[in-house]
C-alpha cells in the first residue's frame, strides 16, 4: 500500500522476472463515486481445443437442438478441414464461400441465405475475416453461430465483435455484439498445418493485448475485478508469447504438436479473447491497431498480414509512450521470429505514405483517442522516426 492510500496490485512476470503494478484505488479507502460500467462477455458458450474435436460436432448439435446449418468458409480453409470434417448425415447443410472480406455488402449476402434457408444455426470455418463474417451474419440473422478456427491468427474465434471492412479491405469499424459465440471448436492439426505466417502474426495481435489494456486501464481510478481479470491474461499471453514463441514455431515447421505449439495456440485464441471479454472497452484496442487501421489505406502495406500490421503499431504505440526499454527489449524478439518493426518491412518509402498513416490514425473513430494522452499527426510522425532511428 502507498502513503496516499493506493492500492497497488503485483505479478510477477514470467519474462526476466519484472514486476509490474496497477493502481486499483486513489480513493483512500472513501467512496468510490465513479465506477465504470463493464459489459463482460468471457468467454463462448461452449469451447474445447482438442485432437479430434470436430468428430463430436453431430453429438454437440443434437444435444443443442440444433438440425440446420449455414457453414460460411474459404476455399483454403475448407480444404484445411476436409480430413477431419465429419459427414453430418442426419442435418441438413447448406454451404457458401465467402468473398475474402468481412463487409457490410458480404453480410448483407449471407444473411439473406441464412434467412431464406431458415437454418437454427451459422458455422464458420476459416481465419478472421470469416470467423468474424459468420458472427456478424448470425448477429443479424439471430442465428447461433459455431466457429471452427483454421488459423491462430486473432482471438476471433473468441470474442464477440467483428472488424468490418469495405469490398476493397480497407478498415470501415467493428461492431460488438450482445452475445458471444455459441460454440468454439478447435482442431490443433489443422492449425499446425497452416502456414507459419498466420501463427506470427497471431503471436503479434495478442502481444498487443497487454499493451493496449495497460495502456487503457491508465484511465481508470478504480480497476474493477473484471478488468483486473483482463490485464492478468494479457500479461499472462505476453509472458508466454516472448517465453515459448520461438520453440513453438521450431515445432510448427516440424509438425511437431508439442506443449509449447498449444500454448501459443491457446494464448493468441483463448488468453486474448478473455482480455477484452473481462475487460470490455478497456481491453480492447488502444494506439497498435490504430496503427494497423492506418496502414490498411496504404495499398502497399496490403500484402501483410493483419497481426504483421500489428506488430509494427505495438512499437509505435510504445514509441508514443516514450518506452524506450520496451522497445529495446521487443526488437530482438521481432527480429528471432521475423516480425517487421521498420518501415522497410511493410515497404513505406515516402513521407507522403508516413503523412498518411498520421492523418488516418487521428479520425474521429480511431482507438488511439482512448490513451492517457493526446497526440498530433507530428507525435505520430515522430514516433515512427524514432523507432527508425533505435534500429540504424
Amino acid at each position: 500500500m502507498r502513503e496516499d492510500g493506493c492500492i497497488l496490485y503485483t505479478y510477477a512476470s514470467l519474462f526476466k522476472r519484472e514486476a509490474f503494478c496497477f493502481v486499483l484505488s486513489n480513493t483512500n479507502f472513501q467512496e468510490v463515486k465513479n465506477i465504470v460500467s463493464i459489459r463482460v462477455q468471457g468467454a463462448p458458450s461452449f469451447y474445447k481445443c482438442n485432437v479430434g474435436v470436430l468428430q463430436e460436432l453431430e453429438l454437440l448439435l443434437k444435444e443443442r437442438d440444433i438440425h440446420s446449418l449455414l457453414v460460411i468458409h474459404g476455399k483454403k480453409s475448407f480444404e484445411a478441414v476436409q480430413d477431419y470434417w465429419p459427414e453430418l448425415p442426419d442435418f441438413e447443410v447448406h454451404y457458401t464461400k465467402y468473398a475474402g472480406e468481412c463487409s457490410e455488402s458480404e453480410i448483407s449476402r449471407c444473411k439473406e441465405r441464412a434467412v431464406s434457408l431458415e437454418v437454427d444455426a451459422v458455422i464458420g470455418i476459416g481465419g478472421g475475416k470469416a470467423l468474424d463474417l459468420a458472427k456478424a451474419v448470425g448477429h443479424v440473422a439471430k442465428k447461433d453461430v459455431i466457429l471452427v478456427p483454421t488459423l491462430a491468427s486473432t482471438c476471433a474465434a473468441w470474442t464477440p465483435l467483428s472488424v468490418i471492412y469495405d469490398d476493397e479491405g480497407r478498415f470501415v469499424t467493428y461492431t460488438i455484439f450482445p452475445r458471444s459465440p455459441y460454440m468454439v471448436l478447435v482442431e490443433p492439426r489443422v492449425i499446425l498445418k497452416a502456414p507459419l505466417s498466420y501463427l506470427k502474426a497471431g503471436i503479434a495481435d495478442t502481444l498487443a493485448k497487454w499493451y493496449e489494456a495497460r495502456a487503457l486501464a491508465h484511465r481508470l481510478d478504480y480497476i474493477p475485478m473484471s478488468v483486473q481479470v483482463a490485464l492478468y491474461a494479457a500479461k499472462l499471453s505476453r509472458d508466454r508469447l516472448l517465453e515459448d514463441s520461438h520453440r513453438a514455431i521450431e515445432d510448427c515447421e516440424n509438425h511437431r504438436l508439442s506443449p509449447a505449439f498449444l500454448t501459443i495456440l491457446e494464448s493468441n485464441v483463448l488468453l486474448g479473447g478473455m482480455v477484452g471479454g473481462f475487460g470490455d472497452e478497456y481491453g480492447r484496442i488502444a494506439g497498435a491497431h490504430t496503427i494497423h487501421n492506418a496502414l490498411t489505406y496504404i495499398p502497399s502495406t496490403h500484402h501483410l498480414l493483419h497481426g504483421e500490421k500489428v506488430a509494427y503499431g505495438i512499437l509505435v504505440q510504445l514509441a508514443l509512450e516514450k518506452n524506450i526499454e520496451e522497445i529495446n527489449l521487443l526488437l530482438p524478439f521481432f527480429q528471432r521470429i521475423g516480425l517487421p518493426s521498420k518501415l522497410e518491412h511493410l515497404q513505406i518509402i515516402n513521407s507522403e505514405q508516413v503523412q498518411v498513416i498520421a492523418n488516418r490514425a487521428l479520425a474521429p473513430h480511431e482507438s488511439i483517442h482512448f490513451m492517457k494522452d493526446t497526440f498530433s499527426q507530428q507525435d505520430i510522425i515522430a514516433a515512427i522516426e524514432k523507432l527508425g532511428t533505435l534500429q540504424n
